[in-house]
């Protein structure tokens, strides 16, 4: 099968790139909106430059790792966030091929108490999340055989993420105040990566909106705890905050956990611990 793998560049489409090793048998074309090595540049909100780049190549699979996921920033750009969030999806659900994409937890409140489940009211309170919803949409108008993960706390031992920046900063301060009141699970992308294939190498192609994240659920504060443990960080000490100390620019939520039943029974999987893949990642930064 010919594979087309958007946002190559990112955190996700570096893990696809890895784990693509693993799959010999399909061919993949890497792209983005910026060339690297094995990359090629693809706009996809460009519905021209997507139809002929899938025509040339013969692509029989979709796989949407693009995105724009800078929170704050989307609440001052929501034009951009909107276009590549949102139209994109689109473009992309109207080449008459399969398509897989991958969405957020900021599609709900944040005020939820117990994990959601896919069939869970959303009520997204920032852009970000208003644009990836509506991605969703755009994507399942366009393709209704689409499948959409959504996931939370993605990290990656590529680019730049949340357990990078606490290593630099403990090695670099003698204190952090980290929150403690946001809820969630953090969500290895090599994982994230495995369960895509998962949904591609199934002999039944299962189409719908699915929950993926790593399983086990803590604050910032535990996670960042977890993060010096396993780096061997010691000189640094974490101490939890409320987020209203923090003073975000855009509202996070405060519960983000996401039921991942629906899609362990549909693929019959097991889902990695968050510590045991966050040890997995920091061994890749030593």
């Amino acid at each position: 099968m010919n594979i087309l793998i958007t946002g190559s560049n990112g955190q996700l489409g570096n893990e696809m790139r890895v784990a693509s090793k693993h799959y010999p048998r399909h061919q993949y074309f890497f792209t983005d909106v910026v060339e690297a090595t094995g990359v090629q540049i693809l706009d996809i909100t460009d519905r021209k430059a997507v139809a002929a780049f899938i025509a040339k190549n013969g692509i029989e699979l979709i796989v949407n790792c693009a995105a724009y996921t800078n929170v704050d920033k989307a609440e001052e750009d929501e034009a951009t966030a909107m276009k590549i969030n949102a139209d994109a999806l689109g473009v992309l659900g109207s080449q008459g091929v399969k398509v897989i994409h991958v969405s957020t937890d900021y599609v709900f409140s944040g005020d939820e108490h117990i994990p959601c489940r896919e069939s869970d009211p959303v009520s997204p309170r920032t852009v970000y999340g208003r644009t990836k919803l509506q991605g969703e949409k755009m994507l399942l108008a366009a393709c209704p055989e689409a499948v959409i993960l959504r996931t939370a706390w993605l990290y990656s031992s590529f680019g730049n993420n949340f357990v990078k920046t606490m290593i630099r900063l403990g090695r670099e301060k003698e204190q952090l105040g980290v929150v403690f009141d946001q809820i969630g699970t953090p969500t290895y992308a090599a994982d994230l990566a495995e369960a895509i294939f998962t949904v591609i190498e199934s002999p039944v192609w299962h189409a719908g909106v699915y929950h993926f994240t790593n399983e086990g659920v803590c604050s910032w504060y535990d996670f960042t705890k977890a993060i010096h443990e396993l780096a061997g960080i010691r000189d640094c000490r974490v101490f939890p905050i409320l987020s209203e100390e923090y003073q975000y620019k855009t509202p996070r939520p405060h519960y983000s956990v996401l039921d991942k039943s629906k899609y362990k029974k549909t693929f019959g999987v097991e889902i990695p611990y968050w510590k045991d893949s966050l040890e997995r990642c920091i061994k890749l930064l030593d």
